[in-house]
């Protein structure tokens, strides 16, 4: 049976938002508003990215998240250094970790006790920020492990995403399926890769219910992919509504 107009969407997110990346994150931000209208977005919120950049020392930085918050934004926990320092075991976990991101899979690698404890910090970090529960927890890179899916059913998250889906850690029901669009500033090559992809998905996933965009402060650094982002997020919102990941619910 066809999708109908109404029942189509189209989510929107940005990715290492944290003090680190504050100019590039206003200008993304800045950029879904004028595409999507203002706050139809998540932000995906780094409490200290590589270790260099606590949020809860920034204060400034926190007045503004507030105010996202406050303005409609849903905010995910999405790991605590963003930054893999795990020794992988096993052909599967080392390919991922070294051709899927770059050192960033945080909670591919961690165990339960430990992937446990940065969601539960993550969180209450930045629910004291922005005086509400967060949406819930995205990895970095969208890379879990067993320790990571482990806590993730241990914790009382709403939601979670990969790569292919959304869904609900406590009951592991699948809210949305289908590959995120996102894109590469890291060579050229990777550029060209998620350039050609993102066309193609502009196309290819016309008759997804749910359509998930999602951008990072390196997006900022070339203009093809800004150009890349506007068209793919306003071909979607000629049949589709941008909304809020807790509608899937």
């Amino acid at each position: 049976m066809p999708i109908s107009n109404t029942q189509k969407r189209l989510l929107l997110s940005i990715h290492d938002v944290g003090p680190k990346f504050e100019r590039q994150i206003q200008t993304l931000a800045d950029r879904y508003d004028a595409l999507a209208g203002p706050n139809n977005y998540a932000m995906l919120v780094v409490p200290d990215h590589w270790g260099e950049a606590p949020l809860e020392e920034a204060a400034a930085f926190q007045t503004k998240l507030r105010a996202w918050s406050d303005a409609g934004v849903e905010m995910f926990a999405h790991g605590w250094y963003h930054r893999d320092t795990s020794a992988h075991a096993g052909a599967i976990a080392g390919f991922k970790a070294k051709h899927m991101t770059a050192g960033e899979g945080e909670f591919l690698g961690l165990d339960q006790a430990t992937a446990t404890r940065r969601m539960a910090d993550g969180r209450k970090l930045i629910e004291d920020i922005i005086g509400r529960p967060i949406a819930g927890f995205i990895a970095p890179a969208w890379l879990y492990g067993p320790g990571a899916h482990a806590a993730l059913a241990a914790l009382d998250f709403r939601l979670a995403e990969d790569h292919w889906r959304v869904w609900m850690p406590q009951s592991g029901k699948v809210l949305a399926k289908g590959p995120v669009i996102t894109w590469a500033s890291r060579s050229h090559v990777r550029t060209a890769s998620s350039l050609f992809f993102a066309r193609l998905a502009r196309h290819a996933l016309h008759s997804q219910a749910v359509v998930r965009v999602a951008v990072h402060p390196g997006d900022t650094s070339k203009a093809v992919i800004l150009n890349s982002i506007e068209a793919t997020v306003r071909r979607f919102l000629r049949d589709r509504t941008a909304g809020r990941y807790a509608e899937l619910i």
